[in-house]
C-alpha cells in the first residue's frame, strides 16, 4: 500500500493499542488531560480542509484529448479541477474500504 506523506505506517503495538482503546466503553477513557472546548473555541474552529495544504509534486502524465479539452471548458483553473476529482475518488475508495 502507497505511503502518504507526513504519515507513518502504524506498528503492530499501535494497532493494539488502538484496538483496546476503541472496544473500551466511553466511560472508562481518562480524558481528563484533555481541555474542554469553550463556546470561543468552537467559534474559531476550521474545518481540516481549510487548514490542509498536501504537498504539491510536479508530474507529466498523459491523459486523453478530450478530457483535457472537457477540463478546460471549466476555465482556469483546469489542473486544480483534475486534482479535486482525482481526490474525491481517493476518498471515496478510501472510505469505502473502511
Amino acid at each position: 500500500m502507497h505511503q502518504e506523506n507526513g504519515f507513518k505506517p502504524m506498528d503492530e503495538k499501535m494497532k493494539e493499542r488502538l484496538a483496546t482503546l476503541a472496544s473500551m466503553p466511553d466511560s472508562e477513557i481518562d480524558t481528563s488531560d484533555i481541555k474542554e472546548w469553550t463556546d470561543e473555541d468552537f467559534a474559531q474552529a476550521r474545518p481540516f480542509h481549510e487548514i490542509y495544504k498536501p504537498k504539491k509534486e510536479q508530474i507529466t502524465t498523459r491523459i486523453d484529448a478530450d478530457i483535457l479539452v472537457w477540463l478546460k471548458s471549466h476555465g482556469k483553473g483546469y489542473q486544480t479541477l483534475l486534482n479535486d476529482l482525482l481526490r474525491k475518488e481517493m476518498i471515496e475508495e478510501l472510505q469505502g474500504s473502511a
